[in-house]
Protein backbone atom coordinates (compact mmCIF):
# COMPACT_ATOMS: atom_id res chain seq x y z
CA UNK A 1 0.00 0.00 0.00
CA UNK A 2 1.15 3.66 -0.72
CA UNK A 3 0.85 5.53 2.65
CA UNK A 4 2.01 8.94 2.98
CA UNK A 5 3.50 10.80 6.14
CA UNK A 6 3.82 14.12 7.55
CA UNK A 7 4.65 15.68 11.06
CA UNK A 8 5.66 18.76 12.70
CA UNK A 9 8.27 18.65 15.07
CA UNK A 10 6.74 17.37 17.99
CA UNK A 11 5.69 14.30 15.47
CA UNK A 12 8.88 13.77 14.11
CA UNK A 13 9.84 10.91 16.18
CA UNK A 14 7.06 9.07 15.96
CA UNK A 15 6.79 9.05 11.85
CA UNK A 16 9.64 8.01 11.83
CA UNK A 17 9.47 5.18 13.86
CA UNK A 18 6.02 4.40 11.93
CA UNK A 19 7.78 4.83 8.81
CA UNK A 20 10.58 1.80 9.50
CA UNK A 21 7.95 -0.33 10.38
CA UNK A 22 5.56 0.53 7.74
CA UNK A 23 8.54 -0.33 4.76
CA UNK A 24 9.61 -3.19 6.85
CA UNK A 25 5.98 -3.96 6.50
CA UNK A 26 6.18 -4.01 2.52
CA UNK A 27 4.71 -0.82 2.27
CA UNK A 28 5.55 2.29 -0.11
CA UNK A 29 6.23 5.26 2.17
CA UNK A 30 5.85 8.93 0.38
CA UNK A 31 7.65 10.86 3.66
CA UNK A 32 6.57 14.96 3.26
CA UNK A 33 8.65 15.75 6.48
CA UNK A 34 9.25 17.84 8.59
CA UNK A 35 13.07 16.05 8.46
CA UNK A 36 13.98 16.71 11.89
CA UNK A 37 12.96 18.07 15.53
CA UNK A 38 13.43 21.80 14.60
CA UNK A 39 10.58 23.44 15.39
CA UNK A 40 8.52 24.06 12.43
CA UNK A 41 4.47 25.15 11.51
CA UNK A 42 2.62 21.61 10.80
CA UNK A 43 0.47 22.84 8.09
CA UNK A 44 2.34 22.62 5.03
CA UNK A 45 3.63 18.90 5.89
CA UNK A 46 0.13 17.76 6.58
CA UNK A 47 -1.42 19.50 3.96
CA UNK A 48 1.02 17.77 1.57
CA UNK A 49 0.35 14.17 3.28
CA UNK A 50 -3.53 14.47 3.17
CA UNK A 51 -3.09 16.03 -0.66
CA UNK A 52 -1.39 12.46 -1.67
CA UNK A 53 -4.63 10.91 -0.36
CA UNK A 54 -6.98 13.82 -1.98
CA UNK A 55 -5.54 13.18 -5.44
CA UNK A 56 -4.96 9.20 -5.40
CA UNK A 57 -1.11 9.22 -5.45
CA UNK A 58 -1.30 7.80 -2.29
CA UNK A 59 -4.10 5.05 -0.63
CA UNK A 60 -3.62 6.48 3.53
CA UNK A 61 -1.77 8.81 5.03
CA UNK A 62 -0.60 9.14 8.69
CA UNK A 63 0.23 12.97 10.20
CA UNK A 64 2.05 13.46 13.35
CA UNK A 65 1.89 15.89 15.93
CA UNK A 66 2.47 16.98 20.02
CA UNK A 67 -1.58 15.88 20.27
CA UNK A 68 -2.51 15.23 16.24
CA UNK A 69 -5.52 17.72 17.35
CA UNK A 70 -3.91 20.62 14.48
CA UNK A 71 -3.32 18.08 12.09
CA UNK A 72 -6.01 16.47 11.94
CA UNK A 73 -8.27 19.64 11.16
CA UNK A 74 -5.56 20.00 8.76
CA UNK A 75 -6.12 17.29 6.70
CA UNK A 76 -10.20 17.26 6.94
CA UNK A 77 -9.96 20.44 5.34
CA UNK A 78 -9.55 18.41 1.86
CA UNK A 79 -12.18 17.09 0.01
CA UNK A 80 -11.98 13.15 0.27
CA UNK A 81 -10.01 12.79 3.43
CA UNK A 82 -10.96 11.60 5.89
CA UNK A 83 -8.88 12.20 9.08
CA UNK A 84 -9.42 10.33 12.70
CA UNK A 85 -7.26 11.12 15.43
CA UNK A 86 -6.58 7.78 17.12
CA UNK A 87 -5.69 7.25 20.76
CA UNK A 88 -5.98 3.69 21.12
CA UNK A 89 -6.80 0.66 19.15
CA UNK A 90 -10.84 0.90 19.38
CA UNK A 91 -10.80 4.41 18.22
CA UNK A 92 -8.57 3.02 15.12
CA UNK A 93 -11.00 0.06 14.45
CA UNK A 94 -13.87 2.44 14.19
CA UNK A 95 -12.26 4.82 12.39
CA UNK A 96 -11.72 2.02 9.70
CA UNK A 97 -15.11 -0.02 10.33
CA UNK A 98 -17.22 2.85 10.19
CA UNK A 99 -15.94 5.99 9.23
CA UNK A 100 -13.95 4.28 5.91
CA UNK A 101 -10.33 6.58 7.31
CA UNK A 102 -8.02 7.62 5.03
CA UNK A 103 -6.08 9.42 6.96
CA UNK A 104 -4.74 8.93 10.60
CA UNK A 105 -3.52 11.37 13.01
CA UNK A 106 -1.79 10.61 15.87
CA UNK A 107 -0.20 13.06 19.04
CA UNK A 108 3.59 11.36 19.95
CA UNK A 109 3.18 13.87 23.28
CA UNK A 110 0.17 11.68 24.21
CA UNK A 111 0.87 7.95 23.21
CA UNK A 112 3.43 5.56 23.54
CA UNK A 113 5.35 4.54 20.15
CA UNK A 114 4.03 0.99 21.06
CA UNK A 115 0.40 1.69 21.39
CA UNK A 116 0.84 4.22 17.87
CA UNK A 117 1.91 0.59 16.36
CA UNK A 118 -0.72 -0.78 17.60
CA UNK A 119 -3.06 1.67 16.29
CA UNK A 120 -1.19 1.69 12.81
CA UNK A 121 -1.60 -2.17 12.09
CA UNK A 122 -5.13 -2.08 13.37
CA UNK A 123 -6.22 1.19 10.84
CA UNK A 124 -4.27 -0.79 8.20
CA UNK A 125 -5.87 -4.05 8.37
CA UNK A 126 -9.46 -2.64 9.48
CA UNK A 127 -11.85 -3.07 6.38
CA UNK A 128 -14.60 -0.68 5.99
CA UNK A 129 -17.87 -1.93 7.24
CA UNK A 130 -20.74 -0.47 4.23
CA UNK A 131 -24.06 -1.20 5.20
CA UNK A 132 -25.73 2.26 7.24
CA UNK A 133 -22.24 3.69 7.12
CA UNK A 134 -22.09 4.02 3.33
CA UNK A 135 -25.07 6.31 4.12
CA UNK A 136 -24.07 8.34 6.41
CA UNK A 137 -20.20 8.66 4.32
CA UNK A 138 -22.61 9.67 1.12
CA UNK A 139 -23.71 12.44 3.52
CA UNK A 140 -20.33 13.36 5.08
CA UNK A 141 -19.58 13.91 1.07
CA UNK A 142 -22.71 16.19 0.18
CA UNK A 143 -21.38 18.50 3.17
CA UNK A 144 -17.62 18.93 1.72
CA UNK A 145 -18.28 19.42 -1.63
CA UNK A 146 -20.48 16.18 -3.04
CA UNK A 147 -23.35 18.50 -3.61
CA UNK A 148 -27.12 18.53 -2.48
CA UNK A 149 -28.45 18.75 1.27
CA UNK A 150 -27.40 16.23 3.51
CA UNK A 151 -30.44 14.24 4.71
CA UNK A 152 -30.89 14.88 8.90
CA UNK A 153 -33.58 11.76 8.64
CA UNK A 154 -31.80 8.01 9.33
CA UNK A 155 -30.15 5.86 12.39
Amino acid sequence: MKIALGSDHAGFALKERVKETLRQGGHEVWDFGTDSDASVDYPPFILAAAQAVACGSCERAIVFGGSGNGEAMVANRLHGVRCTLCWNVESARFARAHNDSNVLSMGERLISAEVALEIVAIWLDTPFDGGRHSRRLAQIERLTGGGGNPSPAGD
